[in-house]
């Protein structure tokens, strides 16, 4: 039971998924994803150099209502302290939309530093949980927007779907005038309690109802999966890893640097290796990690590396719903092969076995079990777990637009997103397709990892390796 309608209110419940991201929220795991997009500023320049940000605004603003949630916020419920979404009465679009210039030069490094700021900074939970950054004199007549979400609200795939109604194929679409929207009284406090005591009453019967549907072939493909698939992921989680100097608690800064690969040249090369173009990405994480871990003295002959690749699971027809529809599989990166076209061949084998084995669906049981959990313990477990991960990084691969986008007639020159990081993981990789190219997003903890850009360049560097190998 995600929420309840009771007569005029509104209000709705957070999954145990989205639930689990807040919780998470320590000081130094900042929860939300992000984008950093570099954009053409001719169309939008004004005669003062500067971008047109009142014509943004009113575009922004014209949009909200594809995107309910973003005009919603956090509400508490008494005596639980349970969560809620409700109704933003004193929603003012402005307080998220942002507006600042780089100094001369107004070079690329200078935006990754700024983005790296950006993204240390938590989101304010009194207000709806996004901030769009647009930043002025990038050099190359450009400006970027800087864009970031709680995790809470949205995952990779939601995060797409709320840039997406900023962008548009089209270079001359104009948007209409932005609908009214009169927001939705809230529940009172006794009203919350009631729903809150009602559903816990009836949480554990419905998940027991979910397990038996399922075991008798009646789950559909959003269903909880099956105990049996959930002791698969325990199994999988209790140890493996090796401990590295990547995998220390994080602080509070990040540091943000990206590569650009050419897409068609990754796909050929996962094609000829008889893989996908994620095989590739994996193969390249794991050659970069290598090179990048024998330089700070790690034997990397002798370790077991392993990485959390988020798997999509929504229906076909809904890739724009809010909040979290994700499942984990837990990959080995063969950080011990040499050989590069091997490393990759292993991949290919090892993310076949996976595939076959299921071994996603066990980690979607956590959402209902978190569901359960009294409030006061959710954040301690969570966290707690965070910790415990048997992996020790993140890596996502999420499918943009391979055609050319247009904010306002302004191209979309490139799309670099943002993972958050947890616990001991001070290094997460996310991509996305974008036109010809593969755009990789690499975050890191500011004081763990100084030395992102070398990363960065082993990527590269490995990319020279494998298409030099297969085309």
């Amino acid at each position: 039971m995600r929420g309840i309608i009771v007569t005029d209110t509104y209000h709705e419940r957070l999954s145990g998924q989205d639930l689990s991201f807040l919780a998470i929220e320590d000081g130094r795991a900042h929860m939300h994803v992000g984008m950093v997009s570099l954009f053409d500023a001719g169309p939008l320049r004004l005669a003062d150099g500067s971008i047109d940000f009142e014509r943004i605004v009113d575009h922004v603003g014209a949009q909200l209502h594809h995107i309910p949630r973003l005009r919603q916020k956090l509400a508490w419920v008494k005596g639980f302290g349970q969560p809620v979404w409700i109704d933003d009465s004193d929603f003012n679009v402005r307080f998220h939309l942002r507006h600042t210039a780089l100094p001369p030069p107004g070079n690329i490094r200078q935006l990754k530093r700024l983005a790296g700021r950006i993204m240390s900074q938590e989101l304010d939970r009194g207000k709806p949980l996004w901030e769009h950054w647009f930043v002025d004199r990038v050099d190359g007549d450009r400006f970027a927007l800087i864009s970031k979400v709680h995790h809470c609200l949205a995952d990779g795939m939601a995060g797409l779907a709320i840039l997406g109604t900023l962008v548009d194929p089209d270079p001359d679409f104009v948007p209409g005038p932005a609908p009214e929207w009169e927001p939705r009284p809230a529940p009172g406090d006794t009203e919350l309690f009631v729903d809150e005591i009602r559903r816990r009453a009836l949480a554990p019967a419905e998940a027991l109802g979910a397990q038996l549907r399922r075991a008798t072939g009646g789950a559909g493909p959003r269903s909880s999966p099956s105990l049996s698939a959930l002791r698969d992921l325990m199994a999988t989680s209790t140890g493996g890893a090796s401990d590295t100097p990547l995998n220390r608690p994080i602080g509070p800064h990040r540091r943000f640097d990206w590569v650009r690969l050419p897409f068609d040249g990754v796909h050929e090369i996962g094609t000829r290796a008889g893989g996908k173009i994620n095989d590739v990405v994996l193969a390249l994480t794991a050659g970069a990690l290598r090179d990048f871990l024998a330089h700070r003295d790690v034997d990397v002959d002798h370790l077991e590396l392993r990485t959390v690749v988020p798997v999509n699971i929504r229906n076909e027809h809904d890739d724009s719903e809010m909040g979290n529809h994700v499942a984990n599989l837990i990959v080995p990166l063969p950080v011990d092969e040499p050989d590069p076209w091997r490393r990759l061949e292993r991949v290919v084998e090892t993310t076949a076995e996976l595939k076959r084995s299921g071994s996603a669906v066990g980690f979607d049981a956590l959402g209902p079990l978190i569901d359960m959990l009294p409030s006061p313990l959710l954040g301690p477990v969570v966290r707690l777990g965070s910790q415990r991960t048997p992996a020790n990084l993140a890596v996502s691969n999420l499918p943009g637009p391979r055609i050319p986008m247009y904010l306002l007639g302004a191209r979309q020159r490139a799309a670099y997103p943002v993972l958050p990081l947890i616990g001991n993981q001070a290094i997460g990789i996310v991509l996305i397709s974008h036109e010809d190219h593969l755009c990789w997003g690499l975050n890191a903890d500011w004081d763990t990892v100084p030395d992102l850009h070398d990363l960065a360049e082993r990527l590269e560097t490995g990319y020279a390796e494998l298409a030099a190998l297969a085309l």
